[in-house]
């Protein structure tokens, strides 16, 4: 079994190449190359380019949600999620190039979009779970998927602000969290209505009669 020590090689040898070109132009030999590691040690620890990049997802997951504070009740939800989503850039800052070229390649190639966003859905949610916001059932997964749509528009405000204080960045986290939270009450208050609705649909139905037993047939 790989050791988390080869494991971390071969994540930063894929950011390093991702930051000079597509995703599309890097080969596995390429990477353990990068890694200084035979193709073997790669195979041992990887099953492919989309399975490195989901562990770096799950080691920037953990570094954000170790280092927030758990969810308080004086905080609003929209203050965790910032709080979180900014974590995560300042944790994320050291590859924005590697991001660049991973969502230009994602533009150009829908397979590849569909997998980063099902990684990407994972980490969702764990951030909203950081924040207190449930994902459970239909509500909950599309709390999930629009996280990961806000955080897709914020990325490439984040990746051309030069900004010390990153101060477009987080105009662009607060507009995207306004936009939600707006969205969210629409999304609530249309299910709560269809909620409603489906329940006198069901007092109204009309119950289904027993089926009436067959009578023997007459003796002969």
């Amino acid at each position: 079994m790989a050791t988390e020590k080869t494991k971390s090689k071969i994540i930063d040898a894929l950011l390093g190449l991702l930051s000079e070109k597509p995703y599309a132009e890097i080969g596995l030999g390429e990477v353990a190359a990068r890694a200084g590691l035979s193709l073997g040690d790669l195979r041992a620890a990887y099953d492919g380019k989309l399975a490195v990049l989901a562990d770096f997802m799950r080691h920037i997951d953990s570094a954000v949600l170790d280092a927030a504070d758990e969810p308080s009740t004086d905080e609003s939800a929209r203050d965790r999620l910032f709080d979180l989503i900014m974590k995560r850039l300042d944790r994320m800052a050291p590859h924005r190039a590697a991001v660049g070229h991973l969502a230009e390649s994602a533009r150009r190639d829908p397979g590849l979009a569909l997998c980063l966003n099902r990684i990407a859905l994972d980490s969702a949610r764990f951030m909203l779970a950081g924040a207190g916001i449930s994902t459970d059932g239909l509500r909950g997964a599309a709390r999930t998927q629009g996280f990961v749509l806000m955080v897709a528009r914020i990325l490439p405000v984040w990746r051309k602000d030069e900004d010390p204080d990153l101060s477009k960045t987080m105009a662009a986290v607060d507009r995207a969290l306004e936009h939600a939270e707006s969205w969210s009450r629409r999304t609530d208050r249309a299910a709560r209505i269809l909620c409603r609705v489906g329940r006198k649909l069901d007092r109204h139905r009309p119950k289904r009669s027993a089926k009436p037993e067959a009578e023997a047939p007459p003796a002969a």
